[in-house]
């Protein structure tokens, strides 16, 4: 969105009570008011009162009725509230003021994708993408609309053309429901190809860490690991771990010449990476720490808890072997520690059988 100052207002009218010039635009008192109950809108929205952010929208809107940014954001917040026909309703007045506003277009268009009009959702995407063909999201809310539509082929046209504009759409595909219906074509098998060699890319390099990173399911991935490998675009690896067996790929060397490769911590060449394991001290000392995380959340000693779920995090101690080894358990270590930080007692006071049982599954694991 615009600045709200970076452009002349509609409302900017020669009898204004002018007092301040800005930029050779005049701002007046009624500017000033409106955009101060405009971001005070905009801030009941952040805290999700929707009809506290309305009101405000319409006194703004009593002050200069032209308002854009006020409209705007009062058409979302009757979209929040599930009020979709005032909201339809409120983006028209936008559209009677600014009809080549994009961004109108594609919020028209979700709030007839929230009530399952596709049609007219398509139609208002094609005005967006008309005003501004490099808009990704217009792109991929598009594809969306098409796929839902049972438009599958122009579906998948759109979603390529998105990702083109904006690889990390991709991405986004592959974890949206949306695109259901497609996952059998070949083309978005093709996009999950991109996804899994991008994360690769990037240095996540074991099947458990491309779970976690792009939400695929452990037969999409392997699926799409073995076409590429028949491809002779990666190269896939079975190694033994403290968990079982563990696929780890690589990027052939043809490949990373073309795209490169993210830098990595270690200044070895991928492929001289050896698999970092524990040692039996290390082994004796994480059970320990997770034996008396266990005993400390039971009897509910925050600090206590936070400090040892520290140790197990900190990468100078035990992180990034448990990292390694322990992907999806470090990934709840993380998760724990995040709200036991923000919400403190109240949280481990309700989640302290849960917490004590994840330490103590986690000990058997680690002992074998």
């Amino acid at each position: 969105m615009e600045k709200l100052f970076g452009r002349k207002l509609l409302s900017d009218r020669k009898d204004s009570n002018s007092s301040i010039s800005s930029g050779g635009y005049k701002i007046t008192e009624d500017d000033i008011k409106k955009v101060n109950l405009y971001n005070k809108g905009v801030n009941k929205m952040s805290e999700e009162k929707f009809e506290d952010a309305v009101r405000c929208f319409d006194l703004s809107l009593r002050i200069d009725p032209y308002f854009v940014d006020s409209l705007i954001k009062k058409g979302y917040a009757h979209f929040h509230l599930n009020q979709f026909n005032i909201a339809i309703s409120v983006f028209d007045q936008v559209l009677e003021i600014d009809i080549n506003n994009p961004e109108v277009w594609n919020l028209k268009g979700l709030v007839f994708y929230k009530s399952k009009n596709y049609e007219k959702a398509i139609e208002c995407c094609e005005k967006a993408i008309d005003i501004n063909p490099n808009d990704s999201m217009g792109w991929y809310n598009y594809a969306c609309y098409l796929t839902l539509d049972g438009r599958t082929s122009q579906g998948m046209e759109a979603l390529k053309k998105s990702i083109e504009l904006d690889i990390s759409n991709a991405k986004k595909a592959v974890k949206d429901r949306d695109f259901l219906g497609a996952r059998m074509e070949e083309d978005y098998k093709r996009i999950i190809e991109v996804v899994i060699l991008e994360s690769i890319r990037q240095g996540n390099d074991h099947l458990g860490k491309i779970l976690w990173v792009t939400g695929l399911d452990r037969d999409e991935i392997q699926d799409a690991t073995s076409r590429l490998a028949n491809k002779g675009l990666l190269i896939k690896n079975v190694k033994k771990s403290f968990t079982g067996k563990d696929e780890q790929y690589e990027l052939t060397q043809e490949l990373i010449s073309k795209i490169g490769m993210e830098k990595r911590s270690s200044s070895k060449p991928l492929e001289s990476k050896k698999e970092v394991l524990f040692s039996s001290q290390q082994l004796k000392d994480i059970s320990n720490i997770l034996y008396e995380s266990s005993e400390s959340s039971e009897r509910g000693d925050l600090n206590l808890l936070l400090q040892n779920i520290d140790k197990l995090l900190n990468p100078i101690l035990h992180g990034t072997l448990i990292l390694d080894n322990y992907f999806e358990e470090h990934r709840e270590l993380r998760l724990f520690y995040s709200r036991l930080k923000e919400k403190g007692q109240e949280y481990l006071n309700s989640n302290k059988d849960e917490i004590s049982r994840f330490m103590l599954e986690m000990e058997k694991k680690i002992k074998g």
